[in-house]
């Protein structure tokens, strides 16, 4: 496989200094993994923390900045950060007003995130925690004890960074994350397995012709293969999947994620399908945003995630953001 990096050893330290090269706006400690806003700490603003393996980019170095992250934790590819990491983060932007640690539910990020709470609490910083469970595919997967954190993440960190950079106290934001979590559902699929730099071939096998349901970010298995489908039957399949366990409600917000190598022509003639399964299903969408959000290295697939907005949590998305990745009303 050919691939745009050095060496596999450095791949993350190389990503973090282009990051550093291409966004002034931020604070890049290379040495110690981790991505700041340039302002922080804010005084009087709770300060959200996440982070998780490379791999997923912009997930989540690139939502680091005002209305989302005040600071970014990665790790090795698909490995979590260490605790020392998130304990550095949260001394580096907390104001005073407490720190909300944004979690995927995979066992290392949860184990670390836990850990790095303790030792973060016995320095005098406050800290409360979200953990992002949306994934309906499957359930005690490879990486996971309970479903799995995915593009739902996006939604947590953009409404209740929102929440934050309003003034919001940490149990408010707290309770807004974990309202959009509760809110969210969503479901992948892999048209081709992802490479590591590490290991240099596909992960997996997936052979011509097939597709495999339900995969997680990391490669894990999903819950079935089947031969190849259109971008409607794919639509049908994927909506339906997470309508199933999505709570009742009003509209959605509507993410069709990308996983890092389908083009966004295809990317958008899938959202065109997703909407037109979301309006025979009576479902009114509020809000769409497509593109490679929640990535997977070079895989080629895409997510659908849904989450039932009412106005607060409208207003919140609507919020100005400013961030590399995602960025409007500013």
């Amino acid at each position: 496989m050919k691939m745009l990096i050095n060496v596999p050893e450095t791949v993350v330290a190389d990503a973090l200094r282009g990051i550093a090269a291409a966004h002034p706006e931020l604070t890049v400690d290379v040495e110690n993994r981790l991505v700041v806003r340039r302002d922080a700490p804010v005084e009087g603003r709770v300060a959200l923390v996440s982070g998780g393996g490379s791999g997923h980019e912009p997930l989540h170095s690139g939502f680091v900045g005002p209305g989302m992250l005040a600071a970014a934790c990665p790790g090795e590819v698909f490995t979590s950060p260490v605790p020392d990491q998130m304990v550095r983060a949260a001394a580096a932007v907390d104001s005073g007003r407490g720190v909300l640690f944004v979690v995927k539910n995979y066992t290392g990020d949860v184990l670390n995130f836990d850990m790095a709470a303790e030792l973060a609490e016995d320095e005098g910083i406050q800290v409360a925690k979200v953990l992002v469970d949306d994934d309906v595919a499957v359930r005690d997967s490879l990486y996971t004890a309970g479903r799995r954190g995915t593009g739902a993440t996006l939604f947590v960190e953009k409404i209740a960074g929102a929440a934050a950079e309003e003034g919001a106290p940490l149990e408010r934001v707290e309770a807004i994350g974990r309202q959009v979590n509760a809110s969210s559902r969503s479901f992948g699929v892999a048209l081709s397995s992802v490479t590591t730099p590490a290991k240099g071939s596909p992960s997996f096998d997936l052979p011509a012709g097939e597709l495999e349901l339900g995969i997680g970010i990391h490669g894990e298995p999903g819950r079935e293969r089947r031969p190849m489908m259109t971008s409607g039957e794919l639509a049908d399949l994927a909506v339906d999947a997470v309508l199933e366990d999505l709570p009742p409600g009003g509209p959605v917000l509507v993410l069709v994620n990308g996983m890092g190598a389908i083009p966004l022509l295809e990317l958008y003639g899938f959202t065109a399908e997703v909407h037109r399964v979301l309006g025979e299903r009576g479902v009114p969408v509020a809000r769409t945003l497509t593109g490679n959000y929640v990535t997977s290295l070079d895989m080629a697939g895409c997510s659908v995630t849904l989450c039932r907005a009412d106005e607060e949590l409208l207003r919140l998305w609507d919020a100005p953001v400013s961030t590399p990745a995602l960025r409007w009303g500013r």
